[in-house]
């Protein structure tokens, strides 16, 4: 291939275009590929260096945390706590927020971070990711929680990296959606996927069918109507996927199409959802929208809500506008 676009090129050449542009943000997001591709490392290394198992510790949400979890939070902490770009950050990892050490500037931006979505699927040599959000912020002073609780709408840049068979980065900048693919050989994420676009309808949902008996009324009805097939009233059949990493089951919809649901579910009412809303939900749902689909709690548009925590959970209904619209519909019908 000739003339290929790396990602550095494209974000500084996406800059050209805005006169207030100062290149710090070019500078953010290169020092996030440099931490994505350390992680990358480490995931394809595994067991060669004794990087799998469990850490024998929970996190805030009381999950267990895998060695990599704390791993990959530490990689992206030190990689991006010196560089003056941000004011402070916000991990699926930790309680509270991480502020900058005394000694480094304050920058413009804040991130918030899941450091390795689908670590549960890490020790049987399944696709995980890394997930990240993107806000601005006041200068020159620590940021308090009450700066990174913000409607989503407000996010500036979102993107995941996927450590499959390749590592991929997908990004959005609120001007569209673009995928990059990590060459190895040189260290540099190439522009393989340009201006992505998810197909409006599908035949392919992708939910844990184990939680059924738990599901409110409107997602009991919509999976009861693809499961019926040619026979039923969608007069057609439908495939369910399940991979329990969020990274993948987008990917796969941002390629082909589909839906992804993780809905509300009355095992534990005190729950609100399943999915983190600031550094899961808010970063994938930006991404979903900008690539023509979109995502909802099956009540309230994700990008809407305004969060009340750091660690808030959310209900995740996204993909297909048309089939995300209908299960929206069945939701204000009940």
């Amino acid at each position: 291939m000739t003339n290929r676009v790396s990602l550095t090129q494209f974000i500084i050449e996406q800059q050209r275009g805005l006169p207030e542009a100062s290149g710090t943000f070019s500078l953010l997001l290169n020092n996030i590929v440099t931490a994505c591709k350390q992680i990358s490392h480490l995931v394809n290394q595994g067991d060669l260096i004794g990087v799998l198992g469990s850490a024998g510790s929970e996190n805030v949400q009381g999950e267990v945390q895998k060695k990599l979890d704390i791993i990959t939070h530490d990689i992206m902490v030190n990689a991006l706590n010196w560089t003056g770009q941000l004011a402070g950050m916000a991990s699926e990892e930790v309680d509270s927020i991480v502020t900058i050490p005394e000694g480094y500037p304050r920058g413009k931006y804040l991130i918030l971070f899941d450091p390795l979505d689908g670590s549960s699927n890490i020790d049987l040599n399944l696709t995980v990711g890394t997930i990240f959000s993107i806000l601005r912020c006041r200068e020159g002073s620590d940021p308090t929680v009450e700066d990174f609780l913000r409607v989503g709408t407000e996010q500036v840049c979102a993107g995941f990296v996927l450590y499959g068979p390749s590592t991929m980065m997908v990004l959005t900048t609120a001007h569209g959606v673009n995928g990059f693919t990590l060459d190895q050989d040189i260290g540099e994420f190439i522009l393989t996927h340009q201006a992505i676009t998810i197909p409006e309808e599908t035949s392919e949902f992708a939910i844990n069918m184990s939680n059924q008996r738990f599901w409110e009324p409107p997602v009991q009805r919509y999976i009861d109507e693809c499961l019926q097939g040619t026979g039923g009233p969608r007069q057609k059949n439908f495939n369910m996927r399940w991979i329990a990493s969020l990274v993948a089951e987008v990917y796969r919809i941002l390629t082909r199409g589909g839906v992804f649901m993780y809905p509300y579910d009355l095992r534990d009412p005190t729950k609100s959802g399943r999915l983190r809303l600031l550094y899961e939900a808010n970063p994938m749902a930006f991404i979903i929208e900008q690539a023509g689909g979109a995502c909802s709690t099956g009540r309230q548009r994700i990008l809407d809500i305004k969060p009340t925590e750091i660690h808030q959970r959310v209900p995740l209904v996204l993909g297909s506008k048309k089939e995300v619209e209908r299960i929206v519909r069945y939701h204000l019908e009940m």
